[in-house]
Order: C-alpha cells, then structure tokens, then sequence
C-alpha cells in the first residue's frame, strides 16, 4: 500500500488478548515495534512471546488505561524504550453482564464509560503532541458496530460509549488532519473474543463459528493504516457474512412461499 508501517512504533491497548493481540501480532509482522498495553501482565508476556516467535519487537508496558497517571506512566516507558508513538490502536474495551438499564448500577455505567472512552481519549492526549510535531501520526480506535446503530444486545452504557469514541475520531479528523494525523474508527460487528463471555446469553459454538475472528479485524486495520498518507479512511465497519443480528429474519424472508 501507499504507506509501510516498518520502522514504526506502535502502542496497542489491551494487547492481552482478542482483537488486541491479533492487531499488535499483525503489526509486529508489518514491522513496526508494538508497545503492549492492558492490566494484565501474563497476557502481554503471552503477546510478547507471539511476536518475538515470528521476529518482531515488543515491550509489555502494563497499565489501567482508565488512570490518567498510568497512562502517562506506560507512554513515558515506551518513547524511552522505543521512541516516539506513530500509529496507536486504542483497543482496550469493556462491557458488564449486567448491562440494561433494568440491572445497571452507577459504579457499572462508570466502568463501561471510563474503560470506552475516558481510556481511549487519555491514550490519543498523550500521543498527539509527538505526531503534531512529526506533522505525522496514525490513530486506529477499535469502536463498534454498536456505534453504528441500536442492537439492544450491547447494552445502553456500552452503545453510549462507543458512539462517543466514534464522535472522538471524527473531531480529531477534523481538528488534526491539517498536521497530517489520520483517525480511523474500526466499527466490528460480532467478533469471537473473550468479551462474548460477558453476554448475560451466550451464543453457541455453531453461532460462534459464525463470527468474525480478531485476525480479520486485525487485517482491516493494517488496510487502513497503510494506506497513502493523502488518504484517511474514517470509518470501516467489518461485520459477519451471515450477520446473527439479521439471521432470524433473513430466513423468514428466504422460507416465504
């Protein structure tokens, strides 16, 4: 594509697992030094060791994305160990079981808003003054389809959330592209990761065979990060061939005689 991402350095969030690992795996393979970030440390090792396997670089720089002080802490680690960021991938994402508006409580509405938004915003302040300087800079955010729409599956807070990430990419576009910063928002549909296990219904191994998996997603973001740097594609939305949110009724529609 128009723009190699080899020689850069990349900072993903919750890089432990998912979407994340799959995406900082596939960066490490494009060339680029990935910074491995999320709270869990035996996940970013197991990351870590993936692409240290295929012969990239990586550093595990652990830290709560929803604490300004750590994130300022993690993204200090990394430009001192690896340089400057280029390209973040604001991945990190949560969702709780107990997610409508009949069962939420107020300390679960703050968990899904801090770790959706507030997260992503503290990870894109700390970046932004190095890429306005560099007159250069790639920012991915891993949003949702839920951003896209109403499914009542995602949850009211979470659906909240992810359109205010979606709002946050396109207000960058529109603020920084004059210093040649790119924001692109990646709306996944349903995709197999460990966040499916907080569904309050789970779906079954036929429904998940069905999904999209993090490496296609991990392969859309590639695509848009490389493209030229004239070019910005501000959203993609990547979602199941037979979408699950449709299914029931595409039969219908098929079964009509």
């Amino acid at each position: 594509m128009g723009q190699p991402l080899a020689g850069r350095v990349a900072w993903v969030t919750g890089a432990g697992s998912g979407i994340g690992r799959a995406v900082a795996v596939a960066l490490a393979r494009a060339g680029t030094a990935v910074a491995l970030t999320g709270r869990r440390v035996d996940k970013l090792e197991e990351t870590a060791a993936l692409i240290q396997a295929v012969g990239g670089t990586a550093l595990v720089a652990p830290a709560d994305v929803t604490d300004a002080a750590a994130v300022a802490a993690a993204h200090a680690a990394i430009v001192a160990a690896l340089g400057e960021v280029q390209v973040l991938v604001n991945n990190a994402g949560w969702n709780e079981q107990l997610r409508h508006w009949k069962e939420l409580t107020a300390e679960a509405a703050q968990r899904l808003v801090q770790g959706n938004l507030t997260g992503p915003i503290l990870c894109t302040l700390a970046v932004l003054p190095a890429m306005r300087r560099a007159r250069d800079g790639i920012l991915v955010h891993v949003a949702s389809v839920s951003a896209t729409g109403i499914f009542l599956a995602s949850g009211p807070i979470y659906t909240a959330a992810k359109y205010g990430a979606r709002a946050m990419s396109a207000t960058l576009n529109a603020e920084e592209g004059i210093n040649g910063i790119r924001s692109i928002c990646i709306n996944p549909g349903e995709v197999d990761t460990p966040i499916l296990e907080k569904r309050p219904v789970r779906l079954t191994s036929e429904q998940l065979a069905l999904l999209v998996k993090p490496e296609d997603v991990a392969a859309a973001v590639l695509f848009a990060a490389t493209m030229p740097a004239r070019t910005c594609i501000t959203e993609l939305t990547i979602a199941p061939t037979d979408n699950n949110f449709y299914r029931a009724e595409a039969h219908a529609i098929a079964e009509r005689t």
